[in-house]
């Protein structure tokens, strides 16, 4: 098993990460929340997959326990949800001595995240998550919330888990769609922070060859992860890095409606995007933006898109979480595996809007 401790004081707690950890979730349970109730939010179809073994071992571990299973998809990442979940956990009789899992990907960890941080003032909730994407990024953090139609994640907060229970083996399930979703913020820490784990992923030109490697993949990333949440808990300075390739790539899922590219896929675009506008600036070192395309085709994420209604997503910009009182925090690259903060205007992305629409 490997593992990994995010120090934050009274808020710290363990990742662990471990195939076929998936059937054991009850036992390791049992020391971060020795509670009498646990309640698992999931997807209908994460449910089909590994609700049934979760619950088994959760009664094995002596839990009373319950199963909700929300429709998949984007979608249900919103307000309108909240009130089935908390009638829901009411309905358990689940307090604040109790736990709530969150067993799915992003979006089920961000809205049962939200839900435990707001039901009853604070529920201990922990993170079980089943795609790359929340394995590799969402589900380590503390960051929880539900979107709103002008933008993603509007309305949230930032409470941590007690623990994180990671088992690489739920990857083989995924379609390829939620592999090349969760494969964009893998290669966006190797931008960032990473040139290593960046020429590791050039080198493995398949879906198998980095299955093969996956434990450690996934503990590379989120002990990136856990170095800048325990500098910057609340997003106010390094943790922001974590944001390449964010702030286009929302604009364009937004200017989609949520039913266009995944969230992963819009963070490849993005960060196509601003590594093109940054290059061209002179803010980027030459060859940068080829590099990154290169391996962004190797494994089938997008650097184009076209929208009907481009001014759509510039209109989202101006609603980003990091629009402050009206200045951007962009995050650009110097080179592969080294990134800064960027503070500018909205009027750095003139343009775009050409190339996407």
């Amino acid at each position: 098993m490997k593992q990994l401790h995010v120090a934050l004081g009274a808020n710290s707690y363990d990742i662990l990460i471990e195939r076929g950890l998936i059937d054991r979730i009850g036992s390791l349970l049992r020391p971060v929340a020795d509670c009498p109730r646990a309640f698992v939010l999931t997807d209908e179809n994460v449910g089909a997959l590994y609700g049934e073994r979760v619950m088994k071992s959760l009664e094995q571990a002596g839990y009373k326990a319950r199963l909700m299973a929300l429709p998949a998809g984007e979608a249900t990442k919103a307000l309108s949800s909240l009130g089935g979940i908390y009638q829901a956990l009411l309905d358990f009789h689940i307090t604040r001595k109790d736990v709530i899992l969150t067993l799915g990907g992003g979006v089920i960890g961000d809205l049962g995240g939200f839900a435990a941080a707001t039901f009853l003032r604070g529920v201990p909730f922990v993170q079980v998550p089943t795609s790359l994407l929340a394995q590799v990024d969402s589900s380590v953090g503390g960051k929880v919330a539900v979107d709103l139609p002008g933008g993603k994640n509007l309305v949230g907060s930032f409470y941590q888990p007690k623990a994180v229970f990671m088992d690489p083996d739920t990857l083989t399930s995924l379609t390829g769609h939620y592999w090349s979703d969760g494969l964009g913020e893998v290669v966006k820490y190797g931008c960032i922070l990473d040139e290593g784990l960046f020429e590791m992923i050039e080198s493995m030109p398949s879906r198998s060859a980095l299955m093969e490697r996956m434990d450690e993949v996934v503990y590379r990333c989120c002990d990136l992860k856990r170095g800048l949440v325990e500098q910057d808990e609340h997003d106010t300075g390094a943790r922001m890095l974590l944001n390449f390739g964010h702030t286009l790539g929302h604009a364009v899922e937004a200017a989609q409606h949520y039913q266009g590219l995944s969230h992963g896929q819009a963070v490849a675009l993005g960060m196509h995007l601003i590594t093109r506008l940054s290059e061209e600036k002179g803010l980027t070192v030459p060859g940068t933006l080829a590099r990154l395309d290169a391996l962004l085709r190797q494994h089938d994420l997008p650097t184009a898109v076209r929208l009907d209604h481009p001014d759509q997503a510039m209109a989202a910009l101006l609603h980003d979480k990091k629009n402050l009182g009206g200045k951007l925090n962009v995050v650009l690259l110097d080179r592969i595996g080294q990134a800064r903060i960027y503070p500018t205007l909205p009027d750095f992305f003139k343009g775009v809007e050409s190339w996407i629409g």
